[in-house]
């Protein structure tokens, strides 16, 4: 028999987990109690862990623990132990580097010239490769996580301070990242030259804030400055703020699955509501995938938007039909219980009243490996909707993603391996439909994709990589494979 626990975690299993959070702030008394207000609202973004670390004018101080905001940094690790008017924070998934406590971010060291704090969200590609040559200098890891290959970078740098040896350690690596780092003197934030994941400046009553999304300055009552643009590097100080842009210009690839899942609802990313594109989103697939149906049925809750704007494209009523559990959690059942294929059910439930004897539109975000899909079509069935057709607010996911987000390996996507009539038939839905790519950058405000040069990262549609996978060339790299495919940061 299998515990809730593991049914818990085979369900998760089979939908794109979070990257991670970050967030900093520079100049506030009360820093570290304003971090983690912060990263509570960066929960979506990583639920495994979190850490903070603050200054206080003579020394660091520094919190990292497993489990969610609210559970873990109570009043007496944040107010009484975090002391100072910056800090830094991270909120965790692992895509690198795998769970455990000492792969909690941020990482902290004291290098010649003091203390230094990084935090980072984004994958490296050629963290292994940078990591091996570093070892081989003389370098010890304490973790597994790419992160910290930046750390060793900056402390091993030949350059004359702080800000140059921070610019040639992210001119060593490749791939995606957001960092916020910290010292005794300053606060950093930076960009990879693509902008692949967001970065995001605000203010607080003039302290100057960092933060993946928007939502996080809300929750804090900070104004939204701008977005960081790609490439860029702001600089921190008691004296105030320095933009510089340490990397040579490139076509921005930013990910466009931000859009699609990962971001907030109510979080602007790169000058646009996300609640707004994912309602648009909707509308095309309606356009593009119409059903003779009778309503419009959200797989919550991050394929409610999308249902709202199928809904209202497509002319027709949009109900719950299915109700989320908010309040899982960590379930204790006795092995003895009979709780298997009771995954779904701890999560959702169909609301019988509003679909019994009709004919329904599905709409979810994405099909991963499609075991969920085929649980949820099949718990709506037995509730008696007469027919059930699934449309995907994204193209068919076919290929694994490198830049920070926890995906199966490509042979493990539906869409890897079977065609769309395959795919409907395995999750017993009386038709399927996806969003094309033309579809979706019509939706974020493009007139259609550029097939030479796409204006988003959509690697994982797609299999276009934006950069080189340096981690993944060769025979001496096969494990990285899965290190960077279902590992952490």
């Amino acid at each position: 028999m299998a515990d809730a626990a593991d049914v818990l975690s085979a369900e998760a299993d089979d939908h794109f987990h979070d990257e991670c959070g970050v967030f900093g702030i520079f100049g506030r008394q009360d820093a570290a109690a304003i971090v983690t207000l912060g990263l509570h609202a960066l929960q979506h973004r990583g639920q495994e862990a979190a850490g903070i670390v603050s200054y206080d004018g003579s020394q660091f101080h520094v919190e990292r623990h497993v489990g969610l905001i609210g559970d873990t940094f109570t009043k007496q690790r944040v107010i009484d132990s975090l002391k100072g008017n910056r800090a830094i924070g991270h909120t965790r998934y692992a895509t690198t580097g795998g769970a455990g406590v000492r792969n909690i971010q941020p990482f902290f060291a004291e290098l010649a010239d003091g203390g230094f704090a990084v935090a980072h969200n984004g994958n490296l590609t050629n963290a292994m490769t940078v990591q091996r040559a570093l070892q081989k200098q003389g370098s010890i890891f304490s973790s597994t996580s790419d992160t910290e290959t930046i750390l060793h970078l900056v402390a091993t740098s030949k350059e004359r301070d702080l800000n140059a040896r921070f610019i040639d350690a992210v001119r060593q690596v490749e791939g995606a990242f957001s960092l916020v780092a910290l010292s005794s003197k300053k606060m950093i934030g930076c960009r990879d030259p693509l902008g692949i994941r967001p970065l995001v400046l605000g203010d607080l009553d003039g302290a100057w804030i960092l933060a993946s999304e928007t939502c996080a300055l809300d929750i804090i009552g900070a104004r939204f400055v701008r977005d960081l643009k790609p490439g860029e590097m702001v600089i921190v100080t008691s004296k105030g703020i320095e933009s510089i842009f340490p990397f040579e210009p490139q076509k921005p690839r930013f990910c466009i699955f931000e859009y699609v899942y990962f971001a907030r609802p109510d979080s602007s990313v790169e000058g646009r509501n996300v609640y707004d594109v994912r309602k648009r989103i909707g509308a095309e697939l309606a356009l593009e995938s119409p059903v003779d149906a009778d309503i419009v049925v959200p797989v919550p809750d991050s394929g409610t938007p999308a249902a709202i704007g199928f809904s209202q494209a497509a002319g027709l009523p949009f109900e719950l039909g299915i109700i989320r559990n908010h309040y899982v959690g960590r379930t204790f059942i006795s092995p003895g219980d009979s709780i298997r294929h009771m995954g779904v059910k701890l999560k959702h439930n169909a609301n019988r009243r509003m679909i019994e004897g009709k004919r329904i539109v599905l709409v979810d975000d994405s099909i991963v490996r499609g075991t969920t899909s085929q649980k949820i079509v099949q718990m709506v069935r037995d509730a008696g909707a007469k027919e059930v057709h699934m449309r995907i607010a994204s193209p068919p996911t076919r290929a694994s993603c490198f830049y920070g987000v926890d995906t199966p390996e490509k042979s493990k996507l539906l869409a890897s391996r079977m065609t769309i009539e395959e795919m409907a038939e395995f999750i017993r839905v009386d038709s399927l439909g996806f969003l094309s790519m033309n579809g979706l950058y019509r939706a974020v405000g493009e007139a259609s994709r550029n097939d030479e040069q796409p204006q988003y990262c959509d690697a994982c549609f797609s299999g276009q990589y934006p950069t080189r996978l340096a981690d993944l060339e060769g025979t001496d790299n096969v494990r990285s494979l899965s290190l960077l495919a279902t590992g952490g940061l």
